[in-house]
């Protein structure tokens, strides 16, 4: 449902606490369907400010946006669905171990990836790194 909605209703990130509004009911949501992604995604934010240079910010389209020195290295929905930038080599490369192309931008160097297991969170915040690691 999520998907649908950015691309067919994307514009609305324009309308000021749109996004926050519907990020605060994608939490709801998962707080009711899946409490340990919530809580696999406290762990993540929680390691990532760790990392030098790293700063947090609210996300156009909602959930919580990891910089580093200004430059996002990825950002994680409130359904526990991390978006990130790679290049194509790396995208391609982590595709192999379950990553997948973006789920509204295809064909970029955009990738999807969904939290939903403690194995899951651990290879989220491997892709982190490396999206960190790509940033000066």
């Amino acid at each position: 449902m999520f998907v649908y909605f950015i691309k067919y209703f994307g514009f609305l990130k324009d309308i000021p606490l749109l996004a926050q509004l519907f990020e605060g009911w994608l939490k709801l949501s998962t707080f009711f369907t899946a409490p340990q992604v919530l809580n696999s995604m406290d762990e993540i934010e929680a390691e990532v400010i760790k990392w030098e240079k790293i700063s947090v910010c609210n996300h156009k389209y909602g959930g919580i946006q990891f910089n580093k020195n200004s430059h996002e290295i990825g950002h994680i929905h409130g359904n526990g669905l991390l978006d990130i930038p790679f290049n194509k080599k790396l995208k391609y490369q982590f595709m192999q171990e379950g990553l997948k192309d973006h789920h509204t931008i295809k064909n970029s160097g955009w990738s999807s990836f969904y939290i939903t297991t403690k194995e899951d969170k651990d290879f989220a915040l491997k892709l982190l790194r490396e999206s960190y690691l790509m940033r000066r």
